[in-house]
């Protein structure tokens, strides 16, 4: 039996060449049940407000595991707790 998909949240917004980057430097460190979710934080006042020009940010639920440039070491050891 296969292990549940997880799922991280990478908080971007069109034409972020440093989103971009962030993810193309992630993907390689994710295994083959762990995707991501980009989502705009123009789509929401809320999360306008909360990320604003902090774009890239990169969570795991309600945690932040990294903005730009990629916290590889955090990335990694959350990975390997799952």
């Amino acid at each position: 039996m296969s292990e549940p998909a997880r799922k991280l949240t990478l908080y971007s917004r069109p034409g972020c060449h440093l989103c971009d980057e962030l993810l193309d430097e992630l993907l390689p460190l994710l295994g083959p049940n762990v995707r991501v979710e980009k989502v705009d934080v123009d789509a929401s006042v809320a999360l306008e407000r909360r990320y604003g020009l902090r774009i890239p940010v990169l969570a795991a639920g309600d945690v932040e595991l990294s903005s730009y440039p990629l916290d590889r070491e955090r990335v990694r050891r959350y990975l390997e707790s799952l």
